[in-house]
C-alpha cells in the first residue's frame, strides 16, 4: 500500500514537471510558429524554423532531467555511435505504449535531427500539444478506411498526396522521419486479430514508408531500426511516470536503404512493390528474433 502511494505520488509529481515544461516552453515554440507565418521571407522562415525546433530540443532535455531525477530506469543502450545531426534518417521502432515516444526523444535528442512522427489528423486538436506539432512542422495525415475509399473512390491516393507534400518542407534541411511499420500500438488483442505470424510484433505495413522515400528521393540513404523491450510487464505512460518501469533494452541499428528504392510507386510499380516488401519483412523478422531472445535473458 505504502509502494503503491509512493509510486503515485511520484507519478503526479512527475506529470506536474512534464505539463509545467510543455506550457512553458510552448510559448516562445508557438511565437517563433506565428512569425515565421506573419513574415514570408524564406531567410526568415528558416531561421524561425529552426528557432522553434531548438524549443522543442530543450523541452526535451528538461524532460530528460527529470527522468534521470525521478525515475529508477535502467536503460541498457547500443548503437548511438556514429549519429550524425546533419544527417537524414529514416527512423522505424517497434510501438508499445507512448512511454516508446519519450524514450527515443531522451535518447536521440541533439544526436540526430529532431524527429518527426505523421499523425493522425485528429490529433492537431490536442490542447497545447497539437499547436506545438503543427509549429513544428509534423505532418498531419487524413487515413481513410477500406470501407470509406469502396464508397468514396475519388479519395484514392488523397494519403500518397498529403505525403509528399508533407515531405516537401524537409527537402531544406536535415530531418528524421520517424514512421511505426506497425502503424499502432501493439496489444495482444490486435495481434490475435492479425494472426500476425511475429511473436513480439504485428504485421508490418510498407506503404507508408515507400511514400517518404518517394517524395524525398535521394536525400534519406539511412534507416535508423529501433528495437525496444520492456523487461516490465507495466509499460504505460503513467507506470513510466511512476517509476514503475525499471529496466529497458534498446538496440538502435543503422543500415543503408538501397539505392533502387528511390523515387519508386509503391502503388503502380509492382516489382517494387514486392521488392519492398521483402527488405520490410525480413527487418522485421529480425527484429521479432532479437525481442525473443531479450525475453529469454
Amino acid at each position: 500500500m505504502l509502494r503503491t502511494t509512493l509510486e503515485s505520488m511520484r507519478g503526479v509529481l512527475a506529470a506536474l514537471i512534464l505539463a509545467l515544461n510543455t506550457v512553458v516552453i510552448s510559448i516562445p515554440l508557438l511565437s517563433f510558429a506565428i512569425l515565421k507565418l506573419l513574415i514570408p521571407i524564406p531567410v526568415f522562415r528558416r531561421l524561425m524554423g529552426r528557432m522553434a525546433v531548438r524549443s522543442a530540443e530543450l523541452w526535451i532535455s528538461i524532460n530528460s532531467l527529470w527522468m534521470k531525477l525521478l525515475l529508477n530506469l535502467e536503460l541498457d543502450v547500443s548503437g548511438l555511435d556514429n549519429l550524425k545531426r546533419d544527417g537524414y534518417y529514416l527512423v522505424t521502432a517497434n510501438h508499445q505504449s507512448w512511454t516508446d515516444i519519450l524514450l527515443m526523444q531522451h535518447l536521440l535528442n541533439r544526436r540526430i535531427p529532431f524527429m518527426k512522427f505523421f499523425l493522425k489528423q485528429q490529433l492537431i486538436y490536442v490542447p497545447v500539444i497539437g499547436l506545438c506539432w503543427w509549429a513544428l512542422d509534423f505532418p498531419f495525415m487524413k487515413r481513410y478506411s477500406r470501407e470509406y475509399l469502396k464508397k468514396h473512390p475519388e479519395k484514392q491516393g488523397k494519403d500518397l498526396e498529403s505525403t509528399l507534400k508533407a515531405c516537401e518542407k524537409f527537402k531544406t534541411m536535415p530531418v528524421s522521419i520517424v514512421n511505426y511499420l506497425e502503424g499502432t500500438r501493439f496489444t495482444v488483442s490486435k495481434h490475435q486479430k492479425q494472426e500476425s505470424p511475429y511473436q513480439h510484433l504485428l504485421k508490418p505495413k510498407a506503404g507508408g514508408i515507400s511514400y517518404v522515400l518517394n517524395a524525398l528521393g535521394e536525400q534519406i540513404r539511412t534507416l535508423l531500426n529501433i528495437t525496444i523491450y520492456y523487461h516490465d510487464k507495466r509499460i504505460g505512460f503513467w507506470d513510466l511516470l511512476c517509476g514503475r518501469i525499471r529496466r529497458v533494452t534498446v538496440r538502435i541499428e543503422q543500415s543503408e536503404i538501397p539505392a533502387d528504392f528511390s523515387g519508386r510507386d509503391y502503388q503502380q510499380d509492382e516489382r517494387f512493390r514486392k521488392d519492398f516488401q521483402v527488405w520490410v519483412n525480413n527487418i522485421w523478422e529480425e527484429k521479432d528474433e532479437r525481442l525473443k531472445k531479450f525475453s529469454a535473458d
